[in-house]
């Protein structure tokens, strides 16, 4: 019969704690044993593994080649058990303490802020910090918990649900169409005002396609004004500035209530030829906390399937 398979979890951190004290007495006033217990337990291991562990004499207990290998792999198991007891601890506990959030500004403004205070009111115990930003953060590196990121996603180290494709919409007030004509061709929009995001590595631009061109063109234009805050270029067309080609999470409200009406709806058209998604992230070095993982399931919750934005 295989010893090994009889060996349990107390003799692996007897072992963990020899190979770093290099004493079997300080272990065993650690663990409330005797030395002889202590190293009993260390010769069973030995004999079940079939390889001299440690080196024994008066002034150390010291690891053999084959002790250093095994502490790697005792270490990971007696590692991959407490988390799996915090895991498990950890859903018998109430969310408490700092959770931190990472989103583009008005992407926070209009799909993140408005839902903290409900967050709030289930979890009173959790303190939020939001950091808004239109730069690039790097989860790694920067203090954030949960980042919610837009563009194309490829970084292999995080994890997280992919929430929705971004979508772009062409659209004015009625009183703008109204009084300028509501282009059907994409030829129609020369002459018209056209106002679009400009930020720190240019201006937006526009492509189009259609069912009888599938693909991308680029339409060229003057913008009549630039702006690097979604926001401002939102409230902008609100107010019969122009047109204006925004993202689907900012335009439908507008578009909902009436406020904007969506131009060219034959064509698709993007700011962005490559598939662009909205995704709520954590690294994956970072263990899944209960904060971590009510969070996301409050906005995976709030957002709906399919996302509410996109539900118009």
């Amino acid at each position: 019969m295989n010893k090994i398979n009889h060996l349990d979890i107390r003799t692996l951190k007897f072992f963990i704690s020899v190979y770093q004290a290099q004493s079997f007495s300080v272990v065993a006033r650690q663990e409330n044993a005797s030395p002889s217990q202590v190293s009993r337990a260390i010769q069973q291991l030995e004999e079940a593994l079939g390889e001299q562990l440690f080196y024994r004499n008066t002034r150390a207990i010291v690891a053999t080649q084959a002790g250093h290998l095994f502490f790697q792999y005792a270490k990971s198991i007696c590692d991959t058990l407490t988390e799996s007891q915090q895991a498990l601890s950890s859903q018998k506990q109430e969310p408490s303490g700092m959770i931190r959030l990472n989103a583009p500004i008005a992407f926070a403004n209009i799909h993140i802020a408005p839902h903290l205070a409900g967050l709030i009111q289930r979890y009173p115990k959790l303190q939020i910090h939001l950091e808004q930003s239109d730069e690039f953060i790097d989860p790694f590196t920067e203090a954030t918990d949960i980042t919610f990121r837009i563009g194309h996603l490829s970084d292999s180290g995080l994890r997280g649900r992919i929430l929705a494709q971004q979508h772009y919409y062409l659209v004015a007030s009625p009183d703008y169409l109204q009084h300028y004509g509501i282009p059907l061709k994409v030829r129609d929009l020369n002459g018209h005002r056209c106002i679009t995001y400009k930020g720190k590595y240019g201006a937006d631009r526009w492509f189009y396609r259609s069912t009888e061109a599938p693909h991308w063109q680029q339409y060229m234009f003057t913008p009549t004004m630039t702006a690097n805050n979604a926001e401002a270029l939102y409230t902008s067309v609100l107010n019969h500035m122009g047109l204006a080609l925004l993202p689907d999470w900012i335009a439908y409200q507008g578009i909902k209530n009436g406020g904007l009406l969506r131009v060219l709806a034959d064509y698709e058209m993007t700011a962005r030829t490559e598939t662009r998604h909205i995704a709520m992230l954590s690294p994956q070095n970072r263990q899944k906390s209960l904060n971590i993982r009510v969070v996301m399931d409050y906005f995976l919750e709030v957002f709906g399937n399919p996302i509410y934005w996109q539900n118009i």
